[in-house]
């Protein structure tokens, strides 16, 4: 071409520092996440997931953070080696739910944050058959921990951040529906005391919730609020 015009990329956000590229908007910093807030408040804490959430449950779940924060320990139980999930739709729920259900008979921690991988990742395979398999197999583990719990005097609140394996099929085609959903998550609290949970509920009131079991106060830097009331 006669032209050549000149173009600069920029990205929107710093994707990662071994990217030589000008960004838009700078990384931004979180200050008293959840984790960080524990920390500072000596309550200890524990991070469990299988490989596929691993990262969800640590360097997510920390606002970006590598690095455990005082008194938090991390637990990876390795995923199952198999081309697609739907071969294995337990994944590896029963085992991490074997180390939960330790910790907590043995009171270790203040806090335990678990993510189990398979009502997402099976919901992806779009086989119906899987994923009523997969979600069997969350019902056995979460009603073993929340057995565990009661025994020890624990709570627990059981949600999502998004959905997925409700909706297998599109309404629309009748084809398998492999996407995630926009769908409102549920949000349960699980204890012996007289809460209910409010409507309207998003996800930045989840760590204020948390707090509001622990008897803490939520940082100023939280703008969320607990999603559960006295009945």
């Amino acid at each position: 071409r006669a032209r050549q015009p000149k173009v600069n990329y920029v990205m929107l956000t710093q994707y990662a520092a071994s990217i030589p590229a000008p960004s838009a908007f700078a990384a931004g910093s979180l200050k008293n996440v959840l984790g960080e807030y524990l920390a500072d408040n000596g309550k200890t804490q524990l991070r469990i997931a299988e490989t596929e959430k691993y990262a969800h449950v640590t360097f997510f779940f920390s606002g970006g953070r590598e690095e455990p924060f005082p008194g938090e320990e991390r637990i990876l139980i390795p995923s199952p080696k198999v081309a697609t999930y739907d071969l294995q739709p337990e994944m590896s729920a029963p085992e991490v739910t074997d180390k939960i259900v330790d910790a907590i008979e043995h009171q270790r921690y203040d806090v335990i944050v678990v993510n189990y991988a398979n009502g997402d990742m099976v919901g992806h395979s779009g086989i119906m058959e899987a994923a009523i398999k997969a979600v069997e197999c969350l019902d056995v583990c979460v009603g073993r921990i929340t057995e565990a719990l009661e025994k020890v005097g624990g709570e627990a609140l059981i949600t999502a951040d998004h959905g997925n394996v409700e909706q297998m099929t599109d309404d629309a085609t009748g084809q398998a529906h492999t996407a995630h959903t926009s769908e409102p998550v549920p949000f349960v609290y699980v204890g012996k005391r007289q809460l209910k949970v409010r409507q309207g509920g998003v996800l930045a009131d989840v760590a204020p919730t948390m707090l509001h079991l622990l008897g803490m106060e939520k940082p100023q830097e939280m703008t969320g609020h607990s999603i559960l009331v006295t009945e």
